[in-house]
């Protein structure tokens, strides 16, 4: 007999308690009031704070400016030679988000064949996959542009922007280096006029607006101008492009002919305004490729380099070639000196034309020996035939009777103390001399005759220059004039005098003194057929070089002398030659300058008298209105 399992009932099962109930009910109010809460607090910054931010959103969504470079302004000589311009180029960029995944290792080898980059480092940028925006190469031209274009149409590259630019440009390549400087790869003035005057030469950019969303990935749409660029200011120079050619040619020849180790430097000034006609320090440099060293023994001593040792003389060597010395150096002027000895001597009624002096074997100053150069002997001499003859003796002899303190205060008074205030960067503030109360008798003695004082080859000339045009100081200058990019004119530099220096009778007697050297003294190869020349000769030991020997060659010329109007100031540095005598070396460059200048000005020749009788001055002086 079977017997079926028995099942038991199923229990009951209890209702929830009524504690339990109410805690359920607090759990679902409490998770109700949080999400009411955060509902509430976005509802809020919706409307009060994220009303601005959607804003820009939105216009983020649709447009991205692009700036667009301006061009700077243009700079001519006065003769209408163009020299700086700006060239189309084109700026290399990325957007690595916008490149396919799948092409970066080939993206990366081939932009760095193209643009000669690192592929390494191409391969990092690309990697930063949420940039928008990176720099591969500045300003490259239509050849290189044209390449970058085709190899991404080429192998499905996206992401590669190719952006129309600027680039400063020279035509005349080397021509006028020194002076006119070069800009950087931000198109901005880094040496010469282009330093000087860069905010007058920068113009300003332009925006282009394009069409992007979200996340900055360029939508498709058409570009729209919103602001075109507008170019800068031009300069006209005062430089004549024809006296330009004129000294760098001469120079140049001079400047190989003689080994110049320390390069050569030129400057033709007019000696009525102060205006700068020409300007030359040799060997120069392309400025459209400043960091290539063009003199060929400094380029040879830096490859024979490497690691840090050539990169830091690549970058001396570089510095030294940007190097405009007309401006930027100081020199020892040697005998040219003499004339400043001469003139204040004169105007403070110190010596006279007639005045004799005696030079012999030497001649002591407190216990220190002087000798005229090569140890001559001029014997008795007036102050004219002292100058003909650059007699160290003679002059040492003026500077005494000048006394010190007269001494200071013409050298002031010529502006050799300061800068000339040039519009040309790197003038040094101060020139190196002694002042009254430093200096004794053997310190005067070596000051009247061109050594113990540095001054820059600018003063200098202008100190001559103040000689010859009836005593006055002018301010020499390089930009005659500021021209909008239209053509119209924004500003006129005006001739400055910076004060009276000396009496228009000594300036003429000072005049008939420098004929005298050309005609019959130490300055006869700076004589030119059918100009009366004027000048002096000026050789000097480098006080601060390791080399005993190492001198300047340099000549100071004017012409013509009873009209003065040009002065040509040369000087060799270092010369390694047959002679390092000025007057030698120095002075038929400045007569090959003076007499291709004077045709080209259309100054005609004339009948060279003989040097005519010197007149005797007042015996009163002091005529500058002294500092």
């Amino acid at each position: 007999m079977s017997h079926k399992p028995v099942i038991p009932p199923p229990a009951e099962r209890a209702l929830p308690g009524r504690s339990f109930r109410l805690r359920a009910r607090l759990v679902a109010g409490l998770f109700c009031a949080v999400c009411f809460a955060g509902l509430a607090a976005r509802l809020a910054w919706l409307q009060l704070a994220g009303e601005t931010w959607y804003a820009q959103r939105a216009l983020g969504q649709q447009l991205q400016d692009t700036v667009v470079p301006a061009g700077r302004g243009l700079i001519y000589s006065a003769d209408g030679v163009l020299l700086a311009t700006n060239a189309t180029c084109w700026t290399i960029r990325a957007s690595p988000r916008e490149m396919p995944e799948e092409k970066l290792d080939t993206a990366a080898r081939g932009l760095a064949a193209i643009l000669e980059l690192d592929e390494a480092d191409l391969r990092e940028k690309f990697g930063q996959r949420r940039s928008n925006d990176c720099l591969l190469r500045y300003r490259v031209d239509r050849e290189t542009a044209g390449a970058v274009r085709d190899f991404c149409a080429q192998n499905g590259i996206t992401g590669i922007r190719i952006n129309q630019d600027t680039r400063r440009q020279y035509p005349e390549g080397a021509f006028l280096a020194s002076v006119l400087g070069f800009t950087n790869v931000d198109n901005a003035g880094v040496a010469g006029l282009e330093l000087e005057y860069n905010d007058t030469l920068t113009g300003q950019s332009g925006l282009v607006l394009t069409a992007v969303n979200a996340w900055g990935y360029t939508m498709e749409h058409s570009y729209a101008v919103l602001e075109p660029p507008v170019e800068g200011s031009g300069l006209v120079l005062t430089i004549d492009a024809a006296i330009q050619r004129y000294l760098e040619n001469a120079l140049t020849y001079a400047v190989k002919e003689h080994s110049a180790a320390g390069r050569g430097v030129g400057i033709v000034l007019d000696v009525d305004t102060g205006a700068v006609l020409a300007m030359a320090t040799i060997p120069a440099f392309d400025p459209n490729q400043p960091r290539v060293v063009y003199d060929e023994a400094q380029r040879a001593a830096v490859d024979a380099l490497e690691g840090d040792a050539r990169a830091a003389a690549l970058q001396q060597a570089q510095q030294v070639q940007w190097r405009n010395k007309a401006v930027s150096d100081l020199y020892e002027p040697g005998s040219v000196f003499k004339l400043i000895t001469c003139a204040a001597a004169l105007d403070a009624g110190a010596v006279q034309p007639g005045d004799t002096f005696v030079c012999g074997a030497y001649l002591s100053v407190s216990g220190t020996r002087f000798h005229c150069a090569n140890r001559k002997r001029h014997g008795v001499q007036t102050v004219t035939e002292a100058l003909m003859n650059s007699c160290n003796q003679s002059f040492i002899q003026i500077g005494a009777r000048l006394g010190k303190q007269a001494f200071c205060d013409y050298f002031a008074a010529f502006g050799l103390r300061e800068a000339t205030g040039i519009d040309l960067p790197a003038e040094p503030a101060h020139s190196l001399y002694y002042t009254a109360d430093r200096m004794g008798p053997v310190e005067l003695a070596s000051c009247s005759f061109g050594q113990s004082s540095k001054v820059s080859y600018i003063g200098m000339a202008a100190a001559v220059a103040a000689i010859v045009n009836g005593g006055r100081l002018m301010r020499p200058y390089v930009v005659a004039e500021v021209r909008s990019p239209a053509g119209a004119v924004l500003q006129t530099t005006q001739p400055a005098c910076v004060r009276q220096v000396i009496r228009p009778e000594t300036s003429a007697v000072m005049r008939q003194m420098m004929e005298a050297v050309v005609a019959s003294g130490g300055g006869q190869k700076a004589q030119i057929a059918g100009y009366r020349v004027g000048g002096k000769s000026g050789t000097s030991q480098k006080l601060d070089s390791d080399d005993p020997k190492a001198r300047i060659a340099s000549f100071v010329a004017v012409a013509p002398i009873d009209d003065p109007q040009l002065l040509c100031l040369v000087c060799l540095d270092e010369p390694h030659s047959w002679t390092t005598a000025g007057g030698s070396i120095a002075a038929p460059v400045c007569a090959e300058v003076l007499e291709q200048a004077l045709v080209h000005r259309g100054v005609a020749r004339s009948a060279v008298p003989a040097a005519p009788a010197l007149a005797e001055l007042p015996a009163d002086g002091d005529s500058f209105n002294g500092e």
